[in-house]
């Protein structure tokens, strides 16, 4: 089983409108709704390719038990296990407005509802359970308010302490504490990663985030692929061509594939390729934590991988 921590879970909700202009009322011409959340995003995704998946992190409220209703409904992408802490505050939405005229998409995400200490001691409890029937972890995303900024260094031990392989997935000082607990893998955007070492150099950059303590980086470059420095050598990937499309989601499908090949005991060519490839398609999906499938298995002999160097 693997386990996907999403500690600010959302309610996702996608407006299409036939064109977004600022300063316009629209009248939208669909609507959609599914749980949402980075780590919830990447469930959705593993349980498409297959693997047993259980998703925790915190709910509440209205929006929370519209959530775990989605999440309970039978879909392609394949089940996924409900191990949510209720709390007391209201689990947030997240917007995305989708401009049919151009493919983009622009996201509004609320804060999260505020937890409390006991809630926070709670989830603890909850995830160090878990911990002894999981394969692999993901902690992703965002803390709501009140979670203690060191809360992913917290869970990267215990899960190091279980001998669960662990991928983290946040930003800012979170990523920072996080790192000082050594994961085995990160997998930051470019921007993630000048935010923590103030360099927009994505090999330097990837550098200074390792040696802060991950074993393994994966960058995602957005157009550029993927940058991986791995004590077994340092890779740039590729997809095939370049997709037009909603990017929203494409990073929670690289940390799906990333965990899904580790599980499988695929070596790091297999897994990046399977990243590159599933991120590329997941562009031109309907909505995060999906993936248009004849596309992917298209798209995966042709990635390009150049290995830039040896172990390091």
């Amino acid at each position: 089983m693997i386990l996907t921590v999403t500690l600010n879970a959302a309610l996702d909700i996608t407006y299409r409108v036939p064109r977004l202009e600022p300063r316009a009322s629209h009248r939208v011409r669909e609507v959609a709704e599914r749980p949402g959340g980075k780590g919830l995003n990447v469930a959705r995704v593993l349980g498409a390719l297959g693997h047993e998946t259980l998703v925790t992190g915190f709910t509440g409220g209205p929006n929370g038990d519209r959530l775990r209703a989605l999440l309970s409904e039978v879909t392609e992408e394949g089940p996924v296990g409900d191990a949510f802490v209720a709390v007391g505050g209201d689990t947030r939405r997240t917007v995305t407005v989708v401009d049919e005229a151009s493919g983009d998409a622009t996201v509004l995400n609320e804060p999260g509802p505020q937890i409390a200490p006991a809630e926070w001691e709670r989830f603890l409890d909850v995830y160090g359970g878990l911990l002894h029937d999981a394969t692999a972890v993901a902690l992703c995303g965002s803390l709501p308010p009140g979670v203690p900024v060191g809360a992913y260094g917290a869970l990267v031990r215990a899960a190091r302490t279980a001998g669960v392989p662990v991928l983290l997935d946040t930003e800012g000082e979170p990523l920072l504490r996080g790192l000082a607990a050594r994961p085995d893998v990160v997998k930051p955007n470019s921007r993630e990663l000048a935010g923590i070492t103030g360099t927009t150099e994505p090999l330097r950059a990837a550098r200074l985030t390792r040696r802060r303590g991950a074993h393994s980086v994966v960058a995602s470059l957005g157009e550029d692929g993927l940058l991986a420095l791995t004590p077994e050598g340092v890779w740039r990937v590729e997809p095939p061509r370049r997709l037009a499309g909603n990017p929203t989601g494409a990073g929670d499908s690289v940390v799906a594939a990333l965990l899904s090949g580790l599980v499988e005991g695929l070596p790091w060519p297999d897994r990046l390729a399977r990243a590159a490839a599933l991120s590329a398609a997941t562009v031109r999906a309907e909505a995060a934590g999906e993936f248009d499938r004849v596309l992917y298995e298209e798209l995966l002999p042709g990635v390009r991988i150049d290995r830039q160097m040896a172990a390091v």
